[in-house]
């Protein structure tokens, strides 16, 4: 189970380094090099974006990386073809992140259950709210993956409990409101936000969006489990190529 290795591995570690990479990008070879770059450097698990044409959630650096991946011809059964490959090749857990179209459009419980059979281990879905989503959490519970839930700053605690109530593996904080790959503060005004996901939720929280630099991280310890960071190695791989990605990931921690 995921929340089982989560707490397995901060027996070891005081926080967790979950990364992101939008599959197919910048091609195919680049992206399993990222993910092995990424694991020599640290990383406890990873998202795998499978891209779409609207990716709502994201900033212009993740919306890029979208948009590029799909015109060099990345396709949802090439997508799931790859997660087989990086989830035999690698000993951490990969979760899926996309829009609820994607799953539609394939099929919600072929997905899920093409999902599970490549290795996968959990699914975040940012577009789809749990009252519009039963038959995605009864696939979900069928083939024993966990599906991911959002706190937001906006989110009240009623909602939090309720979102709690469906969530598995682990809570994704965002930091903010808006898009991925803006500035964050991390401030006493994030410490409370955060004191209010840990009252609302057993589950280990995760924090994402903004997350850049290792003071972000060490900012972060004691107070979430895992630490997200996506947009800023995008830019690294734009700017520096695959080669620098190791070495960030490892002096995040």
């Amino acid at each position: 189970m995921l929340e089982q290795y989560i707490r397995n591995r901060l027996k070891e570690k005081p926080i967790l380094l979950m990364t992101h990479i939008v599959i197919g990008y910048p091609s195919f070879e680049a992206s399993f090099k990222i993910i092995e770059a990424m694991v020599r450097g640290g990383v406890d698990l990873m998202e795998l974006q499978i891209p779409f044409s609207e990716p709502i959630a994201d900033g212009p650096v993740i919306m890029r990386a979208n948009q590029k991946s799909l015109d060099r011809g990345a396709t949802v059964s090439r997508c799931l073809d790859f997660a087989r490959e990086a989830a035999l090749s690698f000993q951490i857990p990969f979760l899926f992140m996309s829009y609820y179209n994607i799953l539609h459009k394939f099929g919600l419980e072929r997905f899920v259950g093409e999902a599970a059979e490549r290795g996968i281990k959990g699914a975040i879905v940012p577009d789809l709210p749990p009252e519009e989503g039963r038959d995605y959490l009864n696939a979900m519970q069928t083939q024993s993956l966990a599906p991911i839930f959002i706190f937001s700053p906006t989110t009240t605690a009623e909602r939090m409990q309720y979102l709690a109530s469906l969530a598995r593996g682990f809570i994704y904080c965002v930091a903010r409101k808006g898009v991925t790959g803006l500035d964050t503060q991390f401030s006493n005004d994030l410490t409370a936000y955060l004191g209010n996901c840990r009252a609302a939720s057993n589950l280990p929280l995760a924090l994402g969006f903004g997350v850049k630099s290792g003071s972000d991280v060490s900012f972060l310890k004691q107070k979430v489990d895992i630490a997200v960071i996506g947009t800023q190695t995008l830019r690294l791989v734009d700017e520096q190529g695959v080669e620098a990605v190791s070495d960030f990931i490892c002096n995040l921690q």
